[in-house]
């Protein structure tokens, strides 16, 4: 268990808190929120910053307090006015489970409401098989049970699950065999995992949970509209729009994978079949390489040679092209580009990306900066876990201010 990591910055206010009856909850939330953001805050700073009276802000911290969810600190003294105690998120004060099902590996991980991943379990396979996965990430999940206390288990609220939302569409491509089709196309995937450990499960689209988790790794005041491209078996994406992550109304994220871009050969295909590593897989296979087991991030990458450099340069070409198309339709400040590769595979994949972008001429816009992500193959699980979180005590939409 990693206990001794440092919080991370969560949230920024959803907005300010109203006084109304009926609406305790959307205070709450208010108050919760602020205290996320600006953890030192004191009932006067947040009764000023949510525009309550201080009596219905002290209520509303008493009764956080009372259920654990933010804890005071040591009092402040030496300055104008009453001394003023600072407000923190109580890390124990709720907990989560991160699930991602990906194509060639799943991961469980426990976090807590301060912020914080407190052990992860991370397995690979040749395909998500749809007659045992459940049961395993069961497994997984009860190790993370057995890791807190009987107290702490009490407040573990739920799982946010992320996976591709069709996993039936391309189970094929990676190799699984033809009845895995109609298994996954059968299956709803949060009800299998809820079912299997017994806790509340929502899912979110593996690409928006991946862009999420980016999102609250970036430092204030974020940035309003980006786009996310997570390279991994084929290409999770994400975007940020107007402080918003973008979903459908049936929790797709936006596809970017299936931007049209040129392929090797010069012929019309999509992003996800050039600058992925399925398409990474294919060049092995054609030069007689096998892909290496395990994970990316620990392959012998230099054995991979020249196949792993050809990638890197048409992967390059290909999100150069992805990123200027998602440009032309949303006026995004940068494009971060992450990956479940090793850093510097990543690094090598930005400059390519860079050097590709930089030979398109603009027409009217400047070309939007490339950048990398922080989250790297954790993303997914942990914007999961995350979004439960968010969701349940911080706010009911994906909305973000940024200022």
């Amino acid at each position: 268990m990693e206990e001794d990591q440092p919080p991370v910055d969560m949230f920024v206010p959803i907005g300010r808190g109203v006084a109304q009856a009926g609406v305790r909850i959307a205070n709450e939330r208010a108050v919760l929120t602020l205290v996320a953001i600006f953890p030192g805050l004191s009932n006067a700073d947040l009764a000023r910053r949510t525009g309550l009276g201080p009596q219905t802000t002290s209520r509303i911290v008493s009764d956080l307090e009372a259920r654990s969810m933010v804890m005071r600190g040591e009092v402040l003294r030496g300055r104008r006015g009453q001394p003023a105690t600072p407000l923190f998120l109580n890390p124990r004060g709720a907990y989560c489970i991160g699930v991602e099902i990906g194509w060639r590996h799943r991961e469980v991980l426990l976090y807590d409401l301060a912020g914080r991943t407190l052990a992860t379990l991370r397995s690979s396979y040749e395909y998500p098989d749809a007659t045992r996965i459940f049961a395993d990430l069961a497994a997984d999940v009860q190790i993370m049970r057995d890791a807190l206390s009987p107290q702490d288990l009490e407040r573990l609220v739920g799982i946010g699950l992320a996976a591709p939302t069709f996993i039936h569409g391309s189970i094929e491509r990676i190799g699984g065999p033809p009845e895995q089709v109609e298994l996954w196309r059968s299956i709803d995937v949060a009800a299998r995992l809820a079912a299997a450990t017994g806790l509340p499960t929502d899912w979110f689209n593996d690409g928006s949970a991946a862009c999420w988790a980016e999102i609250l790794a970036q430092p204030l005041p974020r940035p309003t509209t980006f786009a996310y491209f997570q390279v991994g078996t084929f290409v999770g994406a994400g975007i940020v729009m107007n402080g918003a992550l973008w979903e459908d109304p049936s929790g797709n994220a936006a596809d970017l994978g299936s931007i049209i871009v040129a392929g090797a050969d010069g012929a019309p295909t999509y992003a996800h079949m050039v600058a992925s590593l399925n398409a990474l897989d294919r060049r092995l296979t054609e030069a007689g390489m096998r892909r290496p087991r395990g994970f990316p991030q620990e392959w012998d990458w230099t054995a991979l040679e020249p196949v792993a450099s050809a990638w890197i340069d048409e992967a390059g070409r290909a999100l150069a092209t992805a990123v200027l198309s998602t440009r032309a339709m949303i006026d995004i400040e940068k494009a971060v580009i992450d990956g479940v590769i090793p850093r510097a595979i990543l690094a090598r994949l930005l400059e390519r990306t860079t050097h590709y972008l930089a030979q398109i001429p603009d027409l009217v816009r400047p070309r939007p900066r490339v950048e990398p992500g922080v989250q790297a193959s954790s993303a997914a699980a942990t914007g999961a876990a995350q979004l439960y979180l968010y969701r349940r005590y911080f706010s009911r939409s994906w909305h973000l201010l940024v200022t």
